[in-house]
């Protein structure tokens, strides 16, 4: 199957540019003791993404595949953001990000438009014996 012929339990599309959870965190006294926190765009990215995200009327439900298209406005961000949105769809897409058992996130330039497309499906088979990348599978096709 071919990705294009993917009937996606979930697809939604979110202006700005995504950013990492990861890098770029701050330190920050809380009564008096240091915390780490999300950067100022990663916060930004959170506010924006809540209030672009529509929420399914029922999560899904046991094993999940992502994919994320993730469209930046420069050559310098990687794809560390795909923790960030796959913790945004906590409760907008599923229960709890431990769902997903397999993610794709593709790396794309588009300098006017930054964005990602965020897609997900239910796996309809068990994952726990293991999906492999080096063969055709029920996933990705």
């Amino acid at each position: 199957m071919l990705i294009h012929e993917v009937n996606w339990d979930f697809d939604q599309i979110i202006l700005g540019e995504p950013a990492s959870a990861k890098n770029q965190r701050r330190i920050v006294r809380v009564g008096g003791k240091p915390r780490l926190i999300k950067s100022a765009k990663a916060l930004a990215y959170c506010k924006s993404f809540a209030k672009q995200s529509v929420p399914l009327d029922k999560l899904l439900e046991g094993d999940l595949a992502i994919l994320i298209d993730v469209f930046y406005g420069s050559r310098r961000p990687d794809l560390a953001a795909m923790d960030l949105i796959m913790d945004l769809l906590q409760d907008v897409a599923y229960s709890n990000d431990r769902q997903v058992k397999a993610s794709q996130s593709l790396w794309n330039l588009d300098r006017e438009n930054p964005r990602a497309r965020i897609r997900i499906r239910r796996m309809d088979f068990d994952s726990s014996t293991g999906v492999s990348s080096f063969q055709p599978c029920e996933i990705w096709g």
